[in-house]
């Protein structure tokens, strides 16, 4: 078959014009995350004090101690402060622009999906961005009992420097543990739409995968206090079920359908 013939077809696009669209899309997606950084940088001051929030709080009821202090610090050189500005910035600008960058994704992968895989690929990213959203915001609600345990070990009468550019990594890396673990609905359906685990195999499986989740939650977590595993294990548990519960639904109304 020739190239001509190829591009002729319905649905069928040459190489060419593949990478022309693939490069369109990532010079949008690049600009939108430009355009957020810029106004990350902008609103540096605001976001600065949502991102010093939680080490605030958390460290409130450890100042009760008599001769204790704890201080975030930024070290690392003269362009240290410029740095770490720039990273803000950065983040914010990744949040702000994501529906942008995306849908460029989604955009140039669904033309070659069938018209079902469509449906479960909208489907799954209307579940899947809340659910994120709805587990960073519980990694950032936990964060300030995480950071008052561990900073609570220094000995007494010394004063705890924080390196500013290490609390922002920690912060972000657990929001983000937050908020991939409450993708396990999305991955559990998600394998049992292809047929890789039925709904009997995931009961049967119950004990060790819950057990497998509160040992995941207890080496995730930022604290060694089994409150914050708990913040964790226990919604990523409910949220197993309730997969469980839909894998089983699927299952029951798709043998219940008249085959073709």
């Amino acid at each position: 078959m020739t190239s001509d013939s190829v591009a002729s077809q319905p649905g069928v696009m040459p190489l060419m014009d593949h990478l022309r669209e693939l490069r369109r899309r990532l010079l949008i997606a690049v600009s939108a995350i430009l355009v957020g950084t810029v106004i990350g940088w902008v609103a540096y001051p605001l976001v600065f004090e949502f991102v010093k929030q939680p080490y605030v709080t958390g460290i409130a009821p450890l100042l009760n101690r008599e001769g204790f202090d704890a201080t975030l610090v930024l070290s690392g050189g003269i362009g240290s402060a410029f740095t770490f500005r720039l990273k803000v910035a950065l983040v914010l600008g990744l949040l702000l622009a994501s529906p942008i960058w995306v849908w460029e994704i989604w955009a140039f992968v669904l033309p070659a999906l069938h018209r079902n895989e469509k449906r479960w690929v909208y489907l799954l990213t209307a579940v899947g961005v809340p659910l994120f959203i709805g587990g960073v915001t519980v990694g950032y609600l936990v964060l300030p009992k995480g950071i008052q345990v561990l900073v609570s070990f220094a000995p007494e009468s010394i004063q705890v420097l924080l390196n500013l550019g290490d609390y922002l990594s920690f912060m972000l890396r657990t929001v983000l543990v937050f908020g991939i673990a409450a993708q396990i609905p999305l991955v559990v359906v998600l394998l049992n739409r292809i047929g890789a685990v039925s709904a009997r195999q995931l009961a049967a499986a119950r004990p060790w995968t819950i057990l497998g989740i509160f040992v995941f939650a207890a080496i995730a977590t930022p604290s060694t206090d089994p409150l914050t595993m708990l913040f964790l294990a226990v919604p990523m548990t409910v949220l197993y079920l309730i997969s469980e519960l839909i894998a089983r639904f699927t299952e029951r109304r798709a043998s219940r359908a008249p085959s073709s």
